[in-house]
């Protein structure tokens, strides 16, 4: 099947499922910076009740979770499938708690939410995010540009975790020699700051993978790599600089 094909024979029916109003491709596909071997990431949009056992129904291959089971909030669960020898991931996008995301981050509020897989944890407002970012392939669904009062009020939380978590680990990992600590709080903290970054120039962010990289935060490599032979202290200052420095370049 070649990928035209592929991407609508899956669409087609993941938009037959019950409850489904719309479906999208996310990730690097959706942005054209995809490699050959990249997932496929889709996002199903339903209204009032979908039942996951409708989409095990189907018969591809591989793991469905429940509503919820990818630990609650905005990424309230999905599917990790094999299809036609492709590997497909399968989102679920509850259409009320999707608007109202995009009701909150136009008005610059937002909530932190931990979710697997991400150093920094997710802002509520991802799956906004991913309106403007996806590609819709049925159905229809908002375009939202990136809210002025949003930008203006996400910089300033993402750097006071950013900057709490460097003080932290200054103060209480980095005095005692704690090198797994003190490396995980600086890889925290930049991909925190990183996100000040990118909301600060009114960047949308779905994941983590290319986060620093945009940024301008990839030094931090850097600092991590040095952390064995030098003073702990003292690195945890150096990326403190450097993640200062993005975000008041950013502003």
């Amino acid at each position: 099947m070649e990928d035209a094909e592929f991407e609508a024979h899956v669409a087609d029916r993941l938009a037959g499922l019950p409850g489904v109003q719309a479906v999208s491709l996310g990730g690097s596909r959706a942005q054209g910076l995809h490699r050959t071997d990249s997932d496929w990431d889709f996002a199903i949009y339903y209204r009032g009740r979908f039942e996951p056992r409708d989409l095990r129904e189907v018969g591809w291959s591989g793991e469905v979770s429940e509503l919820g089971g990818w630990g609650g909030g905005v990424f309230n669960g999905g599917a990790w499938l094999c299809i036609e020898g492709r590997h497909v991931d399968v989102h679920y996008r509850d259409l009320a708690s999707v608007e109202h995301e995009l009701a909150e981050a136009r008005a610059g509020r937002f909530e932190w939410q931990p979710l697997m897989f991400h150093l920094a944890g997710i802002p509520s407002y991802l799956v906004v995010a991913e309106l403007a970012i996806n590609r819709v392939l049925h159905g229809e669904l908002p375009c939202p540009e990136y809210p002025d009062a949003l930008r203006k009020a996400a910089p300033p939380v993402w750097w006071g975790r950013s900057s709490m978590a460097l003080a932290y680990a200054r103060a209480n990992h980095a005095p005692y020699g704690r090198l797994a600590e003190t490396a995980g709080a600086i890889a925290q903290a930049a991909c925190q700051a990183a996100h000040a970054v990118l909301a600060a120039r009114g960047e949308w962010v779905t994941n983590e993978k290319r986060l620093l990289t945009r940024a301008g935060l990839r030094d931090v490599d850097r600092v991590i790599a040095g952390l064995a032979a030098g003073s702990l202290i003292a690195s945890v200052d150096e990326a403190h600089a450097l993640c200062d420095a993005a975000i008041s370049e950013a502003e």
